[in-house]
């Protein structure tokens, strides 16, 4: 199944066609600054995997990813990933894996500017 370019829920502003090329500066602070939250895009494609940059606030849906891991992390912010049972909580420059087929939510007090690097094929949104 192809994965979707520009995903259909009202609630987030997510494109999943990567923005630059190999060879192609990515300038990721000038970008995330020019943003508001619920802002999610894939900045490139690093062999089989996206490497994505979201500017978010408040709470993302419970969802799970059957194939897929997913590596979250903060660049600026707070970021905490629910799990079944506790909570992860993320400051600046740090990073946290969820793997496949954990259930999770993402939650950020006030607006966060995070990466993820997960495979190319993800559905962002969840299985």
């Amino acid at each position: 199944m192809d994965k979707p370019e520009s995903l259909s829920d009202d609630r987030y502003d997510i494109e999943t066609q990567a923005l630059y090329e190999p060879l192609q500066h990515i300038d990721v602070g000038a970008l995330a600054a020019a943003q508001t939250p619920w802002w999610n895009r894939t900045l490139c494609q690093v062999n089989d995997a996206v490497v994505r940059l979201a500017v978010i606030e408040g709470e993302f849906h419970w969802h799970k990813h059957d194939e897929e891991d997913e590596f979250f992390y903060v660049v600026s912010g707070h970021l905490d990933i629910d799990l079944e049972g506790k909570t992860v909580g993320l400051a600046p420059d740090q990073g946290f894996t969820v793997p496949k087929g954990v259930l999770h939510r993402t939650r950020a007090p006030r607006r966060t500017v995070m990466l993820m690097v997960e495979k190319a094929g993800v559905v962002p949104t969840g299985d």
